[in-house]
């Protein structure tokens, strides 16, 4: 049986298939006694179905850079 912690980190990873075959059913056998864990689980997918429904993106490296300096500017007009 493998331990919650475990649990956790394959019900994480198996959200965005990155996880073998073995540990997923090693992780259902866990949730099947593990109610606590089975709740983690269900909410996890929960989450990640309402995360693609909102279709949220994240910044490019160049959105990342262009937030950093416009917000360096404001910072330093600030000071003046």
């Amino acid at each position: 049986m493998i331990s919650c912690e475990e649990a956790a980190e394959i019900c994480d990873k198996a959200q965005y298939d990155e996880v073998s075959k073995w540990r997923y059913l090693k992780l259902r056998i866990h949730l099947l006694f593990c109610k606590t864990c089975a709740q983690h689980s269900k909410k996890n997918t929960q989450l990640s179905h309402l995360c693609q429904k909102a279709e949220l993106h994240s910044l490019t490296e160049s959105e990342k850079e262009e937030m950093k300096t416009e917000l360096e500017k404001k910072t330093l007009v600030g000071k003046s």
